[in-house]
């Protein structure tokens, strides 16, 4: 076939290849789930037994700030008060029914985040792929999107020309390859430490990054652009940092349109549902907003290992607290202007996954208190150093943030620590314990500096 946007003829996709794509990540993911699930009751998604708890207080007339679960755990709810309202419905469940509901939810939002973080990739295989080698429309910000090279004029090797029919092995790609590269990117994010904590614990961190990841990322949403960010900012604050995002995209020299609507909507999403709870349950509200939130230590103990904040890495320096406050309040200041610079200049380039990914790090290292499982953000990290995959340095780059991830790092930590080698377990000990966390600065830059340049040179090679 000839002409300027001749379609390349498309496999047909077997009835089965979904739901046996499904089934694999079902199976690779039984192990996990079927050992936290079978742990002593005690010990069993003790984070879901904090969140019915709250729904259980509200339901009975009890002060949600004032209970803590039952021994050993005795944790506090500590999330605003409209997350206890929302918390009703799960309160009412049984805990057996609760538990694998909300399991299955913590998958259901790591397949959203999986679609929306790796759509490049993801859309090498999708059906509507033209003979210029431009993948078809995929989710992307309001006149963004991460490009590949044909988007953004430029076409590697092999990936076709205007006017040419795409090779044979690209008109395949549509019918088996999509569902088999989705379930083994599925299985791979499933066993990073940060997504096998939302299991263990039931958390409810993979559901917030896929609510602020949708919002973004989604090319014609269905609701309002700003909506799901301001209900995942009410429901626990560290969401907050993508109103700093939508006003930094959204105003200044560049700035979107789009970008300012959704700033609006997620600022009055938020504060509608902050406000909703005095009218509601008004001492909650104000026990929560006047009492709880001052109290760090309701959070859990801040010098634990699971505390890879960068004020988490500070306090396991244990210096006195007036010099940790402000080197604390100096990183803040400078990785927040580095890391939401970087996110800026990524959405307006056109990398938006690369934005928010950066924006999610953030999130994690500027909070107080940031435990392991909020680094969840990882899952769209490793989307942006994909990209569309077609350059392998990214993608070896990507597979080795990926195994750093999955291991053990912090704990490995403790361990050097506890075998008290002079001068090695003091020094590297600590430097390993708060892995996760430096990780997470490294990952930064990755995205901030390193990867621009890689794209450059990726296109002066094709």
């Amino acid at each position: 076939m000839t002409g300027e946007a001749t379609a390349t003829t498309i496999g047909r996709r077997p009835p089965w290849a979904w739901p046996l794509a499904l089934l694999l990540v079902a199976a690779a993911a039984a192990p996990l789930v079927l050992y936290w699930l079978g742990n002593v009751d005690d010990q069993r998604l003790v984070d879901l037994d904090v969140y019915r708890t709250g729904g259980q207080a509200l339901l009975g007339g009890r002060p949600v700030y004032d209970f803590v679960t039952p021994a050993p755990q005795l944790l506090p709810f500590t999330y605003p008060p409209v997350a206890a309202m929302l918390a009703v419905p799960l309160a009412m469940m049984s805990w057996p029914v609760a538990q694998w509901v909300w399991t299955a939810g913590i998958f259901a939002a790591l397949a959203v985040t999986v679609a929306y973080a790796f759509h490049a990739a993801l859309g090498r295989f999708a059906p509507g792929r033209f003979a210029s080698g431009r993948a078809a429309s995929g989710p992307g910000l309001p006149g963004g999107g991460e490009p590949d090279d044909a988007a953004s004029g430029r076409v590697a090797p092999g990936r076709g020309v205007p006017g040419r029919t795409a090779a044979p092995a690209e008109g395949r790609r549509g019918g088996l390859w999509l569902p088999a590269v989705f379930a083994v990117l599925m299985v791979a994010c499933t066993y990073l430490m940060p997504i096998r904590d939302q299991v263990r614990f039931g958390q409810v961190d993979i559901l917030l990054v896929a609510l602020c990841l949708a919002d973004c990322a989604a090319r014609r949403p269905v609701w309002p652009r700003g909506l799901l960010i301001g209900l995942a900012t009410a429901v626990k604050l560290t969401p907050g940092v993508f109103l700093i995002y939508l006003l930094l995209t959204g105003f200044g020299p560049g700035g979107r349109p789009e970008q300012r609507r959704a700033f609006f909507m997620a600022a009055f999403t938020a504060a509608l549902l902050t406000l909703l709870p005095f009218l509601v349950i008004p001492s909650d509200a104000a026990g929560f907003w006047f009492h709880a939130l001052l109290d760090p230590e309701r959070l859990g103990a801040n010098a634990a290992t699971t505390n890879q904040s960068m004020r988490g890495m500070l306090i396991r320096l244990y210096l006195p607290d007036a010099p940790t406050s402000l080197i604390w309040l100096a990183l803040v200041a400078a990785v927040g202007w580095y890391g939401f610079r970087h996110a800026r200049r990524a959405f307006l380039d056109g990398h938006a996954t690369t934005g928010v990914a950066l924006t999610g790090l953030m999130a994690v290292l500027l909070s107080p208190v940031a435990w392991i499982h909020h680094l969840a953000w990882v899952v769209v990290v490793l989307g942006a150093l994909v990209g569309d995959g077609r350059d392998p340095v990214r993608v070896r780059v990507a597979a080795g943030v990926w195994l750093y991830y999955v291991v053990p790092v912090p704990w490995w930590g403790v361990t050097i620590k506890a075998a008290e080698i002079p001068v090695l377990s003091p020094v590297l000990g600590k430097i390993v314990q708060n892995g996760f966390g430096l990780g997470a600065l490294v990952l930064v830059w990755l995205l901030a500096s390193w990867l621009p340049r890689r794209r450059e040179t990726f296109r002066s090679l094709a």
